[in-house]
């Protein structure tokens, strides 16, 4: 699993997650932001997957 470079607003976390569940990057925010609701270390598991989780590679360009 990658940080998207594409589907990125902050870090590129919920772009990543998307891209590996196969699923629009908006309904993982979402998801993300209505769990927010619910007590617990949600931002701290974000911070920690932009830290540890690696960007995506970038594409070659192709002349």
């Amino acid at each position: 699993m990658h940080r998207s470079r594409e589907h990125k607003i902050i870090a590129g976390v919920c772009g990543g997650i998307a891209d590996k569940l196969g699923v629009p990057p908006t309904l993982v925010r979402i998801v993300f932001l209505l769990s927010c609701i619910i007590p617990g270390p949600q931002f701290l598991i974000y911070i920690a997957l932009w830290i540890f989780m690696p960007k995506a590679p970038a594409r070659a360009a192709h002349y």
